[in-house]
């Protein structure tokens, strides 16, 4: 095994970092009070090409892996732009992956261009009310009407919704027959947000506010066929095929919050002197910033590993699931510990790790809850029964 930086990886770190420099702590904390999406931080991501890092080649993207994306996103988020600046930019980079793995060639040539070049935002729609995590209840009905679909639902926790002009929509075009998978007549759209036909509520909550999350209804949308992503029917199995690269960026997003929140706990424990010496200096807070350290270097190693398999085209839903896990609880103890840290300061906003914190949290619900992933390495690495 090879543990040494490779000189590509180095120097994408290095040049997110100097994009990232002109975006302090204070450009995201202004941008998630006021709801503002970070536009100056997106056009300076697709300026730099990075928006299509993962995109091939011949579609203007800039052909790299996982592991590379995993990288631009773990450094944004380490400069403290945490999920607010991932967000931005986290379904441009690989939320196209289905059209780039099973689009029509009209369909990848109309579109990844100006994904790639950060002209398009795109958005996810898949999540509904009363679906939830069991995608094959998805009540959006994509109905034939000529020569494309009329579309009728609701979905929720659509990020970006507001800026996106398309949205990679989930729907049903047919009730699953006797005897087949119940995840069968699902059918995955490339649709228009900018029509008069959907509507866009935001939905108030705890953190991450610079980007929104919308439910979105649809009444009666028209998307031509040519907008299709694939066959019908099969767009459960091409969501199923982004699900371990997508595990792998958001535990390289929560592996850099939790940096952020380390290293100003950090340098707030070297500065502050209480009863005569520096905070640092005692156990009761050393230790917790030693102990997230640990663990966001084990989450860390797993994470390279899981991309590594990934790129490498081995089995690595194991490795995926497990690395969003470990990410997502080192990173949340790393906040924490950042709260603890400074006490009564780490409350006031003008420190910032509240907002870590609140973001941070955020990476044990979504996109997929830590007991689901447990459910599935309880099923998939222990060969324990399946639990629904």
């Amino acid at each position: 095994m090879d543990f040494s930086d490779e000189t590509e990886h180095i120097a994408i770190r290095t040049a997110i970092r100097q994009i990232c420099a002109d975006f302090p702590d204070e450009y995201w904390a202004e941008a998630d009070t006021s709801h503002t999406f970070p536009s100056a931080f997106y056009d300076a991501m697709a300026g730099g090409g990075w928006i299509g890092i993962a995109i091939p080649a011949d579609y203007g993207g800039g052909g790299a892996g996982i592991t590379e994306a995993s990288i631009v996103l773990e450094e944004v988020a380490a400069s403290g732009a945490c999920m607010n600046g991932a967000s931005a930019i986290h379904l441009s980079i690989f939320g196209m992956h289905p059209v780039v793995q099973h689009g029509s060639e009209q369909l990848k040539r109309r579109y990844l261009p100006l994904v790639a070049t950060g002209a398009l935002h795109v958005a996810f729609g898949v999540t509904e009310p009363e679906a939830g995590l069991d995608t094959a209840a998805t009540k959006t009905m994509a109905t034939r009407d000529g020569a494309g679909y009329r579309v009728t639902g609701r979905k929720v926790w659509t990020s970006k919704a507001l800026e996106s002009d398309r949205v990679l929509l989930l729907t049903r075009t047919a009730q699953a027959e006797a005897g087949h998978r119940h995840t069968d007549g699902l059918t995955l759209l490339l649709a228009n947000l900018k029509d008069p036909a959907v509507g866009i509520r935001t939905i108030p909550k705890l953190g991450r506010n610079a980007v929104e999350s919308c439910e979105v209804t649809y009444d009666g949308l028209f998307v031509a066929e040519a907008d299709r992503v694939g066959d019908e029917g099969k767009g459960f199995s091409y969501l199923l095929d982004g699900l371990n690269a997508e595990r792998v960026l958001i535990a390289s997003e929560a592996l850099g919050i939790g940096k952020a929140a380390l290293r100003r706990a950090v340098r707030y424990a070297t500065q502050r002197v209480v009863f005569g010496r520096p905070i640092g200096a005692n156990q009761g807070v050393s230790f917790p910033l030693a102990e997230a350290h640990a663990r966001l270097a084990a989450a860390e190693l797993v994470i390279r590993q899981a991309a590594w398999r990934i790129d490498n085209h081995l089995p690595c839903g194991e490795q995926a699931n497990t690395a969003k896990f470990l990410a997502a609880e080192a990173a949340f103890a790393a906040a924490d510990a950042a709260v603890q840290t400074h006490g009564g300061f780490g409350y006031a906003s003008e420190y910032h790790v509240e907002r870590y914190w609140r973001e941070a949290r955020l990476m044990r619900i979504a996109p997929v809850p830590q007991e689901m992933v447990l459910n599935y390495l309880a099923e998939h690495a222990l060969g324990l029964p399946r639990s629904y």
